[in-house]
Formats: C-alpha cells, structure tokens, sequence
C-alpha cells in the first residue's frame, strides 16, 4: 500500500469516540509497554468530560503522531494483521492505523507509554524490509509481508535479534484488534450483537429456568 493510495483520515471526532470506546475494552487486555517517551509534547486533552458532538479539528485536542510514512506503514501492517476476508472489510479500509495514530497522540499516560515503542517499532519494520527484500514494507508482497511478520509473530520464541521488534508486534497487533473489533463492522464479524430493542421480551425459557435451579 502506497501513501498515494491511503483512504483519506478520519475525522478527528469520530477518532476520539472510537478511542474512548477501545480505551475501555483495552483494560482486559495485558499491558506490557516497552516504554514511555518523556519528550512527548504537553496537550490539554479532552479532560473528564469529553465533548463528543464537538467538530474537533486536527491539533484542536492533541497533535497526531504519524508523518505519512509512518501512516501508510502502520496501515500496511494493520492489513497483515486483519486482511479482508468474506465477512469484513480489512483493518485499514476501516481507518483502524488512523485510530492507532490517535491512541499514540493523546497526552494519558496509558496511551503515551505505546507512542514510542509504536514509532520505533514501525521505522524497524521499514529497516527490516530494506535489509531482507530492498523496498518498503508497504510495497512489499503479501508473501514478504507475511514472512517479515512471522519472526514477530509470538514473543516469547522470538529469536533474541527480533525481541524488541516482537514486543512492538504484540502492541500493534493489540491496538489493530482493539481497534477493529470496537467497530460497528467488527462487533458484527464477532456475532455480537448488544443491546438491540425488541418488540417483546419472553424471558428465559422454562427448560433454561429448570436448569438453572428457578422453577
């Protein structure tokens, strides 16, 4: 994937509900950060009470992170961890590496402890492919894609040269799903489907009361 061909970013508004909803499914998940970027720039943020109908423009919150490399990289990656299949649309076509350049902006400590491992993690990840197949990740085949990601694929028999790289990889990959799957389009690839109104409510039917010790 080519920055020519990136969809255009996300509005900032949308991008922060969405991190405000991930930030809640993120706490299940274990938090290992590889560590934290003291230098990153102050910012106000959105305080305790976010206001969510607000058109917040870009820097209006926080500054975003990515330069355009870095953004066509991380959607590069973000479409190896979640390729389209039959059911969904892949990870970048629903602006998930716009809602990880959100997450690594925000001036909270949760989120600024990924900002640098993601950073480092993404330049690697362009190093690599040079040294292996002399292109860019993003214009790599799937199948080079695929290979290079593989070494980063599970941490703990990463070889010792890759750990760092798979300790990034695991972070991403967190962030990718988290982000996906608190997607309208995600939730509905998982089967789930919420608190959706219906006309009537039966309750519980007698043979699941009998089981459960009621009746």
């Amino acid at each position: 994937m080519s920055t020519s061909i990136l969809p255009p970013r996300m509005d900032r508004r949308t991008a922060i509900k969405w991190m405000l909803t991930a930030a809640a499914a993120a706490a299940v998940l274990e938090r290992d950060a590889v560590g934290a970027d003291p230098a990153m720039p102050a910012a106000k943020g959105y305080g305790t009470d976010p206001d969510l109908l607000k058109d917040y423009k870009p820097g209006a919150a926080w500054p975003l992170t990515f330069n355009e490399t870095e953004r066509a990289t991380a959607a590069a990656l973000c479409d190896v961890i979640i390729p389209a299949d039959a059911k969904s649309p892949s990870a970048a076509s629903l602006g998930v590496h716009d809602f990880i350049d959100e997450w690594i902006s925000a001036p909270y400590a949760e989120q600024a402890a990924d900002r640098k491992p993601i950073l480092e993690g993404l330049a690697w990840l362009n190093t690599e492919s040079q040294r292996r197949f002399q292109n860019d990740f993003v214009s790599l085949i799937a199948s080079q894609q695929n290979a290079l990601c593989s070494d980063l694929a599970y941490a703990p028999i990463a070889k010792p040269e890759f750990m760092t790289a798979a300790q990034f990889f695991k972070k991403f990959r967190d962030l990718t799903a988290g982000g996906f799957y608190t997607t309208p389009v995600g939730m509905k690839d998982l089967g789930y489907i919420g608190n959706v109104p219906r006309a009537s409510f039966a309750g519980p039917t007698s043979e699941v009361l009998k089981k459960l010790g009621l009746v």
